[in-house]
């Protein structure tokens, strides 16, 4: 591996501001450099209720299935190439078939490799918004265009305007998040047959919550090969740290998606804790009944609080609009005098303005959180 010396090193402006770089960054797209990247700033704290992960860690027999697995397996070989008796557990656990499941590292891999494969120069995305960043993100880094068609004021789907959208573009695919990030909105009940039948795009369901509340699509798979439902195991499996997810959708869309989908994407580490979460899955589905719990309390308690309005959420997490002062002076203020770590959306698409969102934790974090916000708010 060549070295180059400390003393050589560029520091500073000549890092950013060389003629070099420019001609550099003059070779990359410019409808990537026009967007921002992904990413999340988030002041130390005790209390970590900004990413919508579960209160509860693994279980230790999934722990230790995983370990043991991982010591069992040879490292040096790759592993499975096609996953089959994961994809078949998956596909029995909904009632699908094997060749419509691709797994990835979490579901934002496969929503990644859905756009690859729908989007090119020029071609319009249709989203709700506010909504998760990482689609319009995608969208544009593919050449594409993210159309974004507003909540309601109350932050429900407005289905009628999202036919209206596609419709209107030609979008080949519509990208919706169920309960979506970071409103907690879940769509109503028919809403996605709607999208089918009344349009001619692929439709991407994205229920990396749905685990916490709102209809799911699946059940719709045996008939609208033009469905792709999305799922996760980082939110109600616990398995975050391990980056796993699944597509479903019909076999001969499948076998387009996983030519985005990187060989060898999921390591053996994450295949094993995949199937020792199914082994647990009585046992995680109760501690998602406590998440539930603690996020119908979470938004009893912030209700009551003056200077704060609680949207209602189907998710594990509750969103909030701080009404008596700011909600980027609220956010530093939960992290600096109570080491409470929120996320600050406020700038996360119309309609967020003052708002955070605050991931449903065990009861304790409810108590916590709620009694700071109330001293905060006056």
């Amino acid at each position: 591996m060549t070295r180059v010396p400390a003393a050589e090193a560029p520091t500073g402006a000549a890092l950013r501001d060389s003629p070099a770089v420019a001609a550099a960054l003059a070779r990359i797209k410019p409808e990537v450099r026009a967007q921002q990247a992904y990413t999340l700033t988030a002041p130390a704290a005790a209390r970590k209720l900004d990413q919508n992960e579960s209160p509860f860690d693994a279980p230790d027999g999934v722990k230790d299935a995983v370990l043991t697995a991982a010591r069992a397996a040879p490292w040096n070989r790759y592993p499975p190439y096609t996953p089959g008796d994961l994809l078949e557990r998956i596909a029995r656990r909904h009632g699908w078939t094997p060749d419509g499941v691709l797994v990835g590292n979490g579901s934002n891999e496969l929503i990644q490799a859905t756009l690859a494969v729908t989007v090119g120069q020029g071609t319009p995305v249709v989203t709700p918004v506010p909504t998760f960043t990482l689609y319009g993100l995608l969208a544009a880094v593919y050449g594409g265009r993210q159309v974004g068609v507003p909540l309601t004021p109350a932050f429900e789907f407005d289905v009628a305007a999202l036919i209206r959208a596609v419709r209107d573009t030609r979008a080949p695919v519509v990208v919706v998040n169920s309960p979506n990030n970071p409103t907690g909105t879940a769509l109503p009940e028919g809403a996605a047959e709607r999208l089918l039948a009344e349009t001619e795009a692929i439709v991407v369901l994205d229920e990396a919550y749905q685990d916490f509340g709102g209809p799911t699509a699946i059940p719709l798979l045996a008939r609208a090969p033009r469905l792709v439902v999305l799922r996760t195991f980082s939110k109600a499996m616990s398995l975050a740290g391990l980056r796993f997810g699944y597509a479903l959708a019909h076999p001969a869309v499948a076998a387009e998606i996983v030519k985005a989908k990187l060989p060898y994407n999921v390591s053996r580490l994450t295949l094993a804790a995949a199937h020792a979460a199914l082994d647990a899955a009585p046992l995680l589905e109760e501690r998602t009944r406590a998440v539930r719990e603690s996020r119908d309390l979470l938004s009893q308690r912030l209700r009551a609080i003056p200077g704060l309005l609680a949207f209602p959420s189907a998710a594990n997490f509750v969103l909030v609009r701080c009404l008596a002062r700011p909600g980027t002076e609220v956010f530093h203020r939960l992290a600096s005098e109570h080491g409470i770590v929120v996320r600050d959306v406020s700038r996360g698409g119309p309609g967020l303005e003052n708002c955070l969102r605050i991931t449903a934790g065990t009861h304790e974090d409810v108590d916590a959180v709620a009694a700071a916000l109330a001293a905060i708010l006056g």
